[in-house]
């Protein structure tokens, strides 16, 4: 079974057009600004290599020059993009280097044979594919194992482009049939599926970046900028297990700004949207990277350190000081700024519900102590169940040591 080249490649720019006209749609659509450069970078290289194809050696040498510079730079768009969508500025003279650099050689080589100049434009294309591959290779840390095709689909139209015809170079060099052969054929047959692959990356790229973002919104409280209740308690679990497989203890703040009513009451809810502002940025100000925190409720907040009981009541009364000394005046009169604190820690494995708990009783023990203070839980949570159930399935040694701590 034989096929015609030229249908071949007429094919596969149909498909790229296609493909091209989809992605700036969306783009503009969803306000993707990557999206636009894939479309733009698509509809580009199925111009060019659709003219050619057409035109074949009525078009002339300058014209032909110019069009597979073109592709080039389509190349470099497909790259460039890859660096927008992870938040990287355009590489504007790497966009255009590669055509440049055919240019160079196709003028500057002219003695060059045509399977040595296709062998040229080939590498020129699998580098910006390796670069494309590499963009998104330094992001692996962002769940990358997940999305391995973003790595694998330009890695292997690079390996598909440069074998056939390095292969094609070595074994019929001086082959007239070269540009019929088989190699051709299936480079033309790659490009209808690169095209589509690549979409299929595109696609899954956006969908993944909007699953997070939906994710990201679900877990944030939009007036303070931390955790919500849900965001929180999920953060704290990887949190604990992870102490929890270190033998380190945890401890939980629950913060409770007093008089809160009263000062909605008397200011009005917009000064009291600023008093909790206010309160996130001293709690995120005073604790450390490591540490979590989180609104919980209306004037509830909850923090969780990585560390021992003691140390958690110096950081609590740290917040409960700077928040005390921030109070701000309004046009009714000066704003109290105060909060009460239950600390509560356990040993390692404690869940949170136990010492959200603890520390809850800790919290109404300062309130009725006077407010503006700090209480640390008289007794340490004991229910280590959830603990008990993980390791349960550990080896002797393991559960000791488990145990043990």
């Amino acid at each position: 079974m034989s096929f015609d080249t030229s249908t071949l490649y007429l094919f596969a720019t149909m498909v790229a057009g296609m493909l091209g006209a989809m992605l700036i749609f969306f783009g503009k659509q969803e306000n993707v600004p990557a999206l636009k450069w894939w479309g733009t970078a698509y509809l580009l290289g199925a111009a060019s290599v659709a003219i050619w194809t057409v035109g074949g050696a009525r078009l002339g040498e300058p014209l032909t020059l110019a069009l597979n510079a073109v592709g080039f730079i389509a190349c470099g768009m497909v790259w460039n993009a890859a660096r927008v969508f992870l938040g990287r500025k355009p590489n504007l003279p790497g966009l255009v280097f590669g055509a440049i650099a055919w240019v160079g050689v196709s003028v500057g080589l002219p003695w060059l044979d045509p399977a040595m100049r296709l062998t040229a434009g080939a590498a020129i294309v699998a580098i910006y594919a390796a670069l494309t591959a590499s963009e998104l290779w330094s992001e692996r840390r962002r769940s990358m194992q997940k999305r391995w095709p973003t790595i694998a689909v330009p890695v292997m139209h690079g390996c598909v482009l440069m074998l056939p015809i390095l292969l094609g170079d070595l074994l019929r060099p001086h082959d007239e049939t070269f540009y019929s052969s088989i190699w051709v054929t299936a480079f033309s047959i790659e490009l209808v599926l690169y095209a589509i692959g690549t979409v299929f990356v595109i696609f899954m790229l956006v969908s993944d970046r909007a699953v997070t973002v939906h994710k990201t919104a679900a877990s944030i409280d939009p007036l303070s900028g931390m955790f919500n209740r849900r965001g929180f308690a999920e953060a704290c679990a990887r949190v604990i297990e992870r102490e929890a497989n270190a033998g380190r203890p945890v401890t939980v703040m629950i913060f409770d700004i007093d008089h809160f009513k009263g000062i909605n009451d008397r200011f009005g809810h917009p000064a009291g949207d600023e008093i909790l502002k206010l309160f996130a940025t001293v709690v995120v100000n005073n604790l450390r990277i490591s540490d979590l925190s989180g609104r919980i409720g209306g004037e509830e907040f909850a923090a969780l350190l990585p560390c021992a009981l003691e140390e958690g009541v110096l950081v609590a009364e740290r917040v409960r000081e700077a928040f005390e000394a921030s109070g701000i005046v309004c046009e009714e009169g000066p704003v109290d700024t105060t909060v009460s604190i239950g600390v509560a820690g356990g040993p390692a494995g404690t869940e949170l519900e136990v010492l959200l708990a603890a520390a809850d009783t800790a919290l109404y023990q300062a309130k009725r102590s006077g407010r503006n203070r700090v209480e640390a839980a008289e007794e340490l949570p004991l229910s280590l169940e959830h603990w008990r159930r993980k390791t349960a399935g550990l080896p002797a040694p393991a559960r000791a040591q488990a145990a043990a701590t």
